[in-house]
C-alpha cells in the first residue's frame, strides 16, 4: 500500500511541475503579447500547482498532526 501512496505522490508531483512549467509559460507569452486575461489565468495556474506542490509535499506532515489532533479527543 505504501508503494502504490508514494507513486501517487510522485506521479502528483510530476503534475505540479508539468503544470506550473505550462502557466509560467501562458503567463510570458500572454503578458508579452498584451493579453492580460490569459496572463492572469496563468498567474492562478503558478498558484495552484505551487499550492498543490505543497499540500503533496507536506502530506504526511499534515496527516501526522490531524492524527495527533484525533487521538487526543
Amino acid at each position: 500500500m505504501k508503494s502504490i501512496v508514494g507513486a501517487l505522490m510522485t506521479w502528483g508531483l510530476v503534475a505540479c511541475v508539468a503544470g506550473l512549467v505550462v502557466s509560467v509559460i501562458v503567463w510570458a507569452v500572454a503578458r508579452q503579447q498584451g493579453n492580460y486575461g490569459y496572463a492572469s489565468g496563468g498567474k492562478t495556474g503558478v498558484l495552484i500547482a505551487a499550492g498543490g506542490a505543497l499540500l503533496i509535499g507536506g502530506a504526511n506532515a499534515i496527516v501526522a498532526f490531524f492524527s495527533g489532533l484525533g487521538a487526543a479527543i
